[in-house]
Parts: structure tokens; sequence; C-alpha cells
């Protein structure tokens, strides 16, 4: 089984299915709007997006998973990283990818994002929202089309939650550790101002994703 360098199981995330992600999206866009995802993997949400009539630009500093996506132009790079030289309708920030662990990252991502961001566009993030990091425990998890995924090894340290997902799936199993950080609503919008962004709106009713908009530099002097 093929991984990526941060622990990945490549043909496992193959067969993940989408949980509503490619919807969430594309109902919160104009049509045919220009999407750059970040953090991309294998395409599990480009592709649909693609299929919606979207223009995307898939973002992974995988080669592994990009080698797997289809009809969308794919770059492979660290997100914090990226510097096109061009912009999009919508950046999207899914995965939660904005809880990593590491706060100067986090406001790398979302510099990258609005680096890239047309006037009037819109980021939108999907996170674990505070609450998430109480209910959290070992044991949960369930069923994602044919993967068993259950939750392992939950423990706390302050803001900052670390566990493993282990995934089975054909007689197989694969375990992949992880840590992410805990955003307060004071934390969240830090961060966005960090990188000249402020709070759109919700965009689900369970608040696991919000849009967020572009906000103008004051000129200098």
């Amino acid at each position: 089984m093929g991984v990526t360098a941060v622990g990945c199981p490549v043909d496992v995330y193959l067969r993940l299915p989408t949980s509503g992600e490619p919807e969430i999206v594309h109902g919160a866009v104009p049509a045919g709007a220009s999407i750059l995802e970040l953090g991309s993997g294998c395409g599990r949400v480009t592709h649909p997006l693609v299929a919606l009539g979207h223009r995307v630009v898939a973002v992974d500093d995988s080669p592994e998973m990009l080698a797997h996506v289809r009809e969308a132009e794919t770059v492979c790079s660290r997100i914090g990283d990226l510097r096109l030289g061009r912009c999009f309708d919508v950046v999207l920030l899914g995965s939660h990818l904005l809880n990593t662990p590491d706060p100067v990252e986090a406001r790398a991502l979302l510099a990258a994002a609005r680096r890239h961001l047309v006037p009037g566009g819109v980021v939108l993030v999907e996170w674990h929202q505070p609450e998430w990091f109480d209910r959290v425990a070992s044991g949960s998890g369930g069923q994602l089309g044919d993967v068993a995924v259950a939750l392992e090894d939950v423990a706390r340290d302050g803001d900052l939650l670390s566990a493993a997902v282990r995934y089975s799936v054909g007689g197989e199993a694969w375990r992949q550790e992880f840590t992410c950080r805990r955003l307060s609503p004071e934390a969240l919008s830090k961060a966005l101002t960090s990188a000249d962004l402020a709070f759109d709106r919700w965009v689900t009713a369970d608040r696991d994703w919000f849009s967020a908009h572009g906000v103008a530099k004051p000129p200098p002097g």
C-alpha cells in the first residue's frame, strides 16, 4: 500500500467517498466559479467539482496523491509556499487543515489562500470547531463506503488533541496518527486578520464550514 511522506495511505484515500463536500462548495459559490483547491489529495472532492462545472486547480504536496487527479490542473507544492501568480473566484481549504498544530503554519495556509483570491472572491474553510475537541473520544468511527474508520488513542494536551485513525478495508488495516489544535473564536479571528481576511458567514448549519473574504490593505503612509 503506497503512502505519502506524512503517512497518508493512498490506496485507502482512493476508496473514501465524499461526505457532501462538493455539494457544500457548489452551493456556496457562483456557477462555473474557478476554484483553487488547497490540499486536494487524490481528487476525492476535485472530481465532483469538475463534474459540477467548476474549473479546478488541485494543489497538494504529494505526487503520489496528485497522480490520481483527473480533468483538473495539478500543482505539486506545499500550500504555504504556493505562488501561482494568478487568482481564483474561490479558494478551498478543506480537510480541517486550518487545525494544524502549528499556529505559524495555520497563518501560512490562510496567507496562501488570500494571495490567490480575486477581489470579491471567497475562501471556503472546513475546520474542527472548538466543541468537537470536547466531544471526540476513542472508539468513535463508522463506515465510509467500503472503508471502516475508527478513532484510537485520543489524548489531550491543552489546545492540542492527538489520536490515530484506523482504516480497515479488504482484509487490510492502516493506522494514521495526527495532531490538531483547537481554535477559539478569538484565535480564529486573529488568524484571519493576520492574512487580511475577515469572517463572512457559516456555510453549513453545523458550523463545520465557513466563508471568509479579503480585506483590502490600507495604502502606505
